[in-house]
């Protein structure tokens, strides 16, 4: 009769194991402990203080502040009786549909091309993702004066040189009074500088959706192109059957970061409209309203657009 050995398992190395796992989580969490703070008193508490703030009236006197429960009287005043909310709040959405496309297909197209192999590839991603470096910088603090992006590049090129004075000091050079130094017709003036303005907010936009797919584009096989060049597939169809359904997962992540950077852009009209009610006037319940009713549309969009994009792209993809 064949004995049959029996083997028992190394329980000191599985509560090893298990003690490096458990320092490890520990360490994860002491890691994020300090984020975790922060965002529990910088922003779930400010969040829920703001809803509040905007069902209710708020009276700020010397030293304290105190609220009086006013149901949905601050939403019925923006709606009604404000004369340029709601102007604003159509021209951001519509402002959104417009750009977002614009955004997402133009950084699609420069990655294609910056993913290419050539000379100085290098170089011009650092180009394309100058934005992202510089939004915290001279530019940005230029942008928040209310100057648009092409009179903020002028500027900051004037301030630069010394040859021109900055906008805010007077007699400042800008896009605007370039145009019309030349003699341009206002209404000329006017669409080439909105053109223009708009061109270089949607590269200015398109920093960070690059980078996404470029790496989404580095993680597709070439093996896969490499059979399709062997069945004798054009480079359309190798974008559409090839490129796009392996960018699935990295374009969602592009439209929701782009959806989120353009309604919270700082040249947002509902933005700049709290934001002065709220700093220039100390009124934090008609602009906590205003806030949080673009804060719903804002979810209900990008709630709507994933859900499309899940329902009609991703599935097929799949």
């Amino acid at each position: 009769m064949e004995s049959k050995v029996i083997q028992i398992p190394d329980l000191d190395k599985k509560r090893r194991v298990k003690g490096i796992e458990s320092k490890k989580s520990m360490y994860g969490r002491m890691f994020i402990l300090p984020w975790c703070i922060g965002m529990a008193f910088f922003f779930i508490i400010p969040l829920i203080q703001s809803l509040i703030y905007s069902f209710s009236t708020v009276i700020v006197d010397p030293g304290e502040m105190s609220t009086q429960w006013v149901g949905l009287d601050n939403y019925k005043t923006i709606l009604n009786e404000d004369p340029t909310y709601t102007d604003n709040l159509i021209s951001a959405v519509t402002s959104f549909f417009r750009s977002l496309p614009i955004v997402v297909i133009v950084s699609l197209i420069l990655a294609m091309v910056l993913n290419q192999k050539f000379k100085g590839r290098t170089f011009f991603r650092a180009i394309y993702f100058l934005p992202v470096i510089i939004a915290t910088g001279v530019v940005m603090q230029l942008l928040t004066k209310n100057l648009n992006g092409v009179d903020a590049i002028i500027t900051l090129s004037a301030d630069t040189t010394n040859t021109y004075t900055s906008s805010g000091g007077g007699g400042g050079m800008d896009f605007t009074t370039i145009l019309n130094s030349l003699r341009f017709p206002e209404d000329i003036t006017k669409t080439m500088s909105s053109l223009i303005t708009s061109i270089f907010n949607t590269l200015w936009s398109c920093g960070i959706p690059i980078i996404l797919f470029i790496s989404g584009l580095q993680t597709i096989p070439e093996q896969l192109y490499e059979a399709s060049k062997v069945e004798g597939a054009t480079k359309w169809e190798e974008f559409w059957y090839i490129t796009l359904p392996m960018l699935a997962q990295t374009l969602l992540l592009v439209i929701v970061f782009s959806m989120i950077d353009l309604l919270t852009s700082n040249t947002n009209p509902v933005l700049n409209q709290a934001y002065q009610y709220m700093n220039d006037s100390a009124v934090y319940d008609i602009s906590g309203a205003m806030l949080w009713l673009f804060f719903a549309i804002v979810a209900g969009t990008v709630g709507i657009v994933i859900f499309l994009y899940t329902k009609l792209l991703l599935k097929r993809w799949s």
